[in-house]
């Protein structure tokens, strides 16, 4: 046996999180699969089927409109916020669970620009531009279009290391990934953040590749919003409903663009003017996807007795050992990694420039080793610690290895 895989099998047989590993689906076709896609779509959690068919058969099929109260229905937005509050490093009751990313990105942008202009009031310019982080997931950047158009904005795209010499002081909102998708490069949510608020505007953070994965400190850095997905680390199926943060103190200063009555002060008293509901409440808007969303509260159970701290250790250990590996067995000038070395700048996900990119993956997915391909040349590679292991690192390298003899180095 090689020395990876013999240091593999050592590891893992240390992995104080190697426990996991049973809480999860991970069969495929008969075999087990190394499954490193998690940063698209999180496995499922053993728990979840038996949670979601007494959701349907009794809590549907045989309490029907009761399960609203007896069975928390209408509680389950903020509930489960609070659950995945300590993952993003965050207090209870900022955190509600409703709806799709790009909704609410929307109500986070445009809930800033409102911000920047209610605390600026009629003193100094206008805060009239709305600053998006150029290498941004297109649909982000969609919405911040959208939300320029509708708050009468300019959008500026920046690269995020520029963004503190673009701000100033018209700048009214920023919307920034925490991790870019596409190379897993880990920006600097501190430093950004800090240098947003310097210039008096107001940042939006899109969490939807580091939740789950490594710390993000909202509270602690006084992030101002953030919105992320709940089917890529945190595990909660497709289709999850995602989240919107709003920091405690600019709760009573949120204004949301999509007033719904499940954000009303009084929601079943049908009144024609609209009051906000006191709170992360402000960022419901309608009947809540209670299948999907009850799913999700199952599929946390998974982090119980988990840290992030520790989920991270393991994660930056994992893409080093995977890094190693490739170095090793696959020949120079094959492939080009694109993720930062230094563990600062990286997310939990490794991306490799290969220039046939879509069939080596296709290939590499055959053979049991599930990644992804985004055009027009990257293979991605995600490492959900919960269940990869370093066994599971090793035999993706040497697969991609093999793979890539095959097709012609």
């Amino acid at each position: 046996m090689s020395e990876p895989r013999l240091r593999a099998k050592e590891w893992d047989a240390a992995d104080g999180l190697a426990a996991k590993r049973a809480e999860f689906v991970l069969d495929e076709g008969g075999g087990e699969a190394v499954y490193l896609d998690g940063n698209s779509l999180g496995a499922l959690p053993v728990a979840v089927p038996g949670r979601v068919e007494d959701v349907v058969r009794r809590q549907w099929g045989a309490l029907r409109i009761r399960s609203w109260t007896e069975s928390g229905w209408w509680t389950a937005p903020e509930r489960i916020g609070d659950r995945i509050a300590p993952l993003v490093g965050a207090a209870a009751g900022q955190i509600v669970v409703g709806d799709s990313t790009s909704v609410n990105v929307f109500k986070a942008v445009v809930g800033a620009v409102r911000l920047a202009r209610s605390a600026d009031g009629a003193a100094g310019p206008a805060r009239d531009e709305i600053v998006v982080d150029a290498t941004t997931f297109p649909t982000d950047g969609y919405i911040a279009e959208s939300a320029a158009r509708m708050t009468g904005c300019t959008l500026r795209p920046v690269p995020p290391s520029d963004i503190p010499d673009a701000l100033g002081d018209r700048t009214a909102a920023v919307l920034l990934n925490h991790v870019d998708y596409r190379t897993g490069r880990l920006h600097d949510l501190p430093a950004l953040t800090a240098a947003v608020h310097a210039a008096g505007a107001y940042v939006v953070w899109d969490l939807c590749h580091s939740a789950g994965a490594l710390p993000v400190g909202l509270d602690e850095h006084g992030v101002d919003l953030a919105v992320g997905c709940t089917y890529k680390y945190l595990n909660g199926g497709p289709g999850a409903p995602a989240y919107l943060y709003v920091r405690a103190e600019l709760q009573d200063r949120f204004d949301s663009p999509l007033p719904g009555w499940n954000s009303h002060a009084e929601p079943f008293g049908m009144r024609p003017e609209y009051a906000p509901a006191p709170g992360a409440l402000r960022g419901r808007v309608g009947t809540p996807d209670i299948l999907s969303m009850l799913a999700l509260e199952a599929a946390l159970d998974v982090w119980d007795g988990v840290t992030v701290e520790a989920v991270r250790a393991k994660s930056l250990a994992l893409t080093d050992f995977f890094l190693e590996c490739v170095e090793a067995y696959v020949p120079e000038g094959r492939v080009e990694c694109l993720t930062p070395r230094p563990h600062g700048e990286r997310g939990s996900q490794i991306a490799l420039r290969c220039p046939d990119a879509g069939d080596v993956m296709k290939r590499l997915i055959e053979r049991g080793v599930v990644g992804d391909f985004r055009h027009p040349d990257v293979l991605r590679f995600g490492f959900t610690p919960l269940y990869v292991g370093f066994a599971d690192t090793e035999r993706a390298a040497r697969v991609l290895a093999e793979v890539l003899a095959e097709t012609g180095a």
